[in-house]
């Protein structure tokens, strides 16, 4: 499949979950239209989930990768596809004030829903930008800990994920990354099936091929482990596919060295990476209605009719 298709496949899809949810659908909180079904299913407490506004919980992951990610005050985080803002939301209450969280995702809806939910929590310090994972939009050497949940999977370059994700965190910085991986080669059929890259199973990666897009990055200390209960997870979203046999729920962390230049570069660009610009985002970006999702702190001046220091 086209890597564009997907993209827009996958936008669909997840802006469809977040425009039910707003009207009150059955992805309101109970998770129903998502795979993992309820939070509490993936290993978060009834604490997390009292912890931000019930809008954040759409129960769209595949775990909690809270629980490895070791949080602490004053630290710089950011989500990869934040989807309503529920783990960035979790992850500003554990940051503080003094720290400070990004959500990124490339669904419109979705930005605007988290952004609701940051301004009920009260999170000055937890925003939500509209971007690709494959272009962040967020300076080189600028984050502690990257975050994300069962979103990795779904981008059709997962290489340029971890290139950017190299990128953007500082010397020292880690991934704590909950995804789906494949541990034997996905039939053909499978593979091409649309449904089921949406539905987060047929763009999984093998786990070797995981950790050599991670090591290619630059990273170190990669360790890929498999969540109990994953298999059981994973046959509760396709229960007619087997994909169990083929895919599982899994622990992603790796750590960029001490030693690893702050301002390396993984392609050559500017020292922002200018991803509403960039990609098939160019069109919703530049209009004028769609420019406070593009034009903010982390994006360089005189982008896509931003102007320098423009505010969302």
């Amino acid at each position: 499949m086209e890597a564009n298709v997907i993209r827009e496949a996958v936008r669909e899809r997840y802006g469809r979950i977040a425009r039910e949810a707003a009207e009150g659908g059955c992805c309101g909180g109970s998770g129903c239209c998502a795979p993992g079904g309820s939070s509490g299913d993936l290993g978060y407490t009834s604490d997390d989930r009292a912890t931000v506004p019930a809008g954040a919980d759409l129960g769209l992951g595949c775990g909690n990768p809270q629980a490895i990610a070791a949080l602490k005050p004053g630290e710089r985080v950011l989500d990869l596809g934040s989807g309503a803002g529920f783990d960035a939301l979790l992850a500003g209450s554990q940051v503080g004030p003094t720290g400070s969280v990004i959500g990124v995702d490339m669904t419109p809806e979705m930005i605007a829903r988290a952004r609701r939910n940051a301004a009920t929590a009260g999170f000055a310090h937890v925003e939500f930008v509209l971007g690709e994972i494959e272009r962040l939009p967020v300076s080189d050497g600028s984050i502690d800990v990257i975050l994300s949940n069962c979103v990795i999977n779904l981008s059709p370059d997962k290489p340029a994920v971890f290139r950017e994700a190299f990128r953007v965190l500082a010397p020292g910085g880690r991934l704590a990354i909950s995804d789906v991986v494949a541990t034997v080669e996905l039939t053909p059929a499978m593979r091409a099936d649309l449904a089921a890259y949406t539905g987060c199973i047929a763009g999984a990666a093998l786990v070797r091929d995981i950790d050599a897009m991670l090591r290619a990055a630059g990273f170190e200390s990669v360790r890929i482990s498999e969540k109990s209960g994953g298999r059981e997870l994973v046959r509760q979203w396709a229960p007619d596919l087997g994909a169990d046999r083929f895919v599982v729920s899994a622990t992603i962390e790796a750590i960029k060295s001490t030693a690893s230049s702050a301002t390396a570069k993984a392609d050559g660009r500017d020292d922002v990476a200018q991803a509403c610009c960039d990609t098939v985002l160019l069109s919703e970006c530049c209009s004028a209605d769609a420019k406070a999702g593009c034009c903010d702190s982390h994006t360089a001046p005189q982008v896509c009719g931003c102007s320098a220091g423009a505010a969302r």
